[in-house]
């Protein structure tokens, strides 16, 4: 009897104990989904903070004859500090919470632009406007808020540490490859519209962005995941899967940042910043999934009750950068606009000026010294008028005929 007893109490007693493991484990990812999302939030408010002071110091340099001079300043040295202090923080919130709770956090940096924007740069919009700029603003702000406290609460729970052969056994697993084939063959027709046939529209344009940006945070994720295994002692150094994804990191980010850059020439910064944002973070959070199989284990309320933070992100964002003022552009060539039939750069994504080397920039911006002659600027130079006698016939003036050398 007492033998039975004894193991009838150990049979009592393994439930408890394996629960209690469990609810260990449990709080111990939900801490680290905290460090994460903490980390996340502070880099994008501190990345937020530093492009406003350099805001800041160019509009209080504006006019300045030295076209440098705001490298004489504390002002963007700090800006330039916290700027890399906050892609720091980012950068390391990736190696502690899952990638699909990281990604949708970068709304923080547009909720901390408008509010800093209106605060510290003192933009000013009319008394008329306050019904249409600010209000919107602020239920955007507030649906972003919301949407990101559901992210946090909602988002999955996946913590497998990012070791060599942990990163090499989700590059090379089949649904990996089947998403890189697609990804891979969406990326190259888009490229063949953008380039070949001048499809500028702002959507094919951030897919663009959005398929590099996909792969930019998985191998950030791999990266930082395997320095703080590193730092803690565990090497991972030594394995090539983590060079390989440092280059791809690198290739992706540099080339992301080009597309952006010529999106930025085109249209309004805050249809860049909504439109980006959502294309952005859903092309990254379906590369996570997969990747790292984040929602593997997660129930179906978790999972709709974090795509429902989702949407309310997006249409916080959108509400937010709807009402900006937007920007006028400049155009360096005289404007078309006054003279009927006559296309101006800016309409429908036509350019007056030859698109060269598949640039967005224009005249003086690009270097001309190797286009033909019939796009040359033309230079007029004119005689002195010649006084001969009152009875000399001919025109008192003539123009010279020139060549490109001249």
């Amino acid at each position: 009897m007492d033998g039975a007893h004894s193991a009838a109490l150990q049979l009592q007693q393994l439930p408890p104990t394996s629960s209690a493991s469990a609810l260990s484990e449990t709080s111990f990812s939900y801490k680290e989904n905290l460090i994460g999302a903490l980390l996340a939030i502070f880099g994008h408010l501190v990345v937020s903070i530093a492009l406003n002071l350099q805001k800041y110091c160019h509009i209080r340099l504006a006019g300045c004859k030295d076209p440098r001079a705001y490298f004489k300043t504390k002002t963007w040295w700090l800006g330039l500090f916290l700027m890399l202090l906050g892609e720091l923080g980012v950068f390391a919130s990736y190696a502690f919470a899952p990638l699909s709770l990281i990604v949708p956090l970068s709304a923080v940096s547009v909720i901390a632009s408008a509010i800093i924007g209106i605060i510290f740069i003192k933009e000013k919009w009319k008394p008329k406007d306050f019904l249409r700029r600010y209000v919107l603003s602020f239920v955007g702000c507030g649906l972003a808020v919301v949407g990101t406290y559901l992210l946090v609460t909602f988002a999955p729970n996946s913590h497998e540490k990012m070791t060599g052969e942990n990163v090499t056994k989700h590059l090379v697993s089949w649904p990996f490859l089947l998403y890189m084939l697609v990804e891979i063959i969406l990326f190259c027709l888009l490229l063949y519209f953008y380039k070949e046939k001048n499809a500028n529209n702002i959507v094919v344009i951030l897919l663009l962005v959005a398929l590099l940006g996909s792969m930019t945070v998985v191998t950030v994720k791999a990266v930082a995941g395997m320095l703080v295994l590193s730092i803690q002692g565990n090497l991972q150094l030594d394995y090539p899967i983590f060079y390989v994804m440092f280059v791809c990191m690198v290739a992706t980010a540099v080339y992301q940042a080009a597309f952006l850059s010529q999106a930025s020439q085109i249209y309004d910064s805050s249809l860049i910043a909504s439109v980006g944002y959502i294309l952005s973070t859903t092309i990254a959070i379906t590369a996570g999934a997969i990747f790292y199989l984040d929602f593997i284990g997660e129930d179906v309320l978790h999972i709709c009750m974090f795509a429902l933070g989702c949407l309310i992100a997006f249409l916080g964002v959108f509400l937010i950068t709807r009402n900006r003022k937007k920007a006028i552009p400049f155009e360096p060539y005289i404007s078309m606009d006054a003279m009927p039939g006559m296309q101006n750069m800016h309409d429908k994504g036509m350019t007056v000026q030859p698109d060269l080397k598949a640039s967005f920039s224009y005249g003086a911006l690009e270097n001309n010294d190797n286009i033909s002659e019939i796009y040359a600027p033309a230079t007029l130079p004119v005689m002195q008028e010649e006084h001969g006698s009152r009875s000399a016939s001919g025109v008192p003036y003539r123009v010279l005929e020139h060549t490109k050398k001249e």
